[in-house]
């Protein structure tokens, strides 16, 4: 795996070239050559050296569905809350790209079956296609409502829609941070409520007011201890005095 377009001699690449006895430089240079549309991704690559001649070839695969679906969006990472949190929009060109460059790696037969597999990949990530979940854009694919697109193959957009896309990436991310900053509020009024109280009984309060697992995690410490800010159960106390006592 390597930086697209920003391979190195540093390990791991250097060391396990240099045994092959091939210029370091031009197999770096060939290797970025390569893999410079996949700039911010990591990219699987293979290297075939003939060590009798120090002729080299470089086979570039392609990064997972799930990366080139993050480089269309242009978001670094996926939602923690798919099912609620949506991070990104894309159009069905975006997918046909994406369906089309890995080709070789999807189990449909057609680019429309593999359409929906990338569909499918958005709907756990919270990325939207054509500003609906992804459930219901696998509908209006099998519907044969983008059949016009993909039997096109059509994978350009133009720069008003790119414009549109970023606009609604931008709401969607204060919407995010909107029901973020309401379920920070409403953990933090239940866990000050439960001055001392187990962490699991906690939890269940938390849980059971619809508080994300990540927000919970983040707002109780590891298993065992009691949340910030929170009072001292008797028991340690007491446990500390026995433990001297002994």
């Amino acid at each position: 795996m390597v930086p697209g377009g920003k391979a190195t001699a540093s390990p791991p690449l250097g060391p396990a070239l240099g045994p092959l006895g091939v210029n370091i430089g031009m197999v770096i240079a060939e290797i970025n050559k390569k893999t410079a549309a996949f700039n911010g991704m990591q990219v699987p690559i293979k290297l075939h050296v003939d060590t009798d001649t120090k002729k080299f070839e470089v086979e570039v695969g392609t990064p997972t569905a799930s990366a080139l679906i993050l480089k269309e969006a242009a978001v670094e990472k996926g939602s923690g809350n798919p099912k609620e949190d949506k991070i990104a929009d894309l159009k069905i060109e975006q997918i046909i790209k994406i369906a089309k460059m890995k080709e070789d790696a999807l189990m449909g037969k057609s680019l429309k079956d593999r359409v929906k597999e990338v569909i499918g990949t958005c709907n756990s990530m919270g990325v939207m296609v054509e500003g609906k979940q992804a459930s219901e854009a696998i509908k209006d694919v099998n519907s044969g409502t983008y059949d016009g697109e993909i039997s096109q193959e059509k994978t350009e957009l133009t720069a008003e829609e790119l414009k549109e896309l970023e606009a609604e990436k931008q709401k969607l991310a204060a919407e995010v941070e909107k029901r973020r900053e309401s379920y920070l509020a409403t953990a933090k009024q239940i866990i000050d409520s439960m001055p001392g109280k187990a962490r699991g009984e906690i939890k269940a309060k938390l849980v059971e007011a619809g508080v994300p697992t990540l927000i919970i995690n983040e707002l109780l410490p590891v298993s065992g201890a009691a949340p910030a800010g929170a009072a001292p159960t008797a028991e340690a106390p007491k446990k500390a005095e026995e433990k001297q006592e002994e």
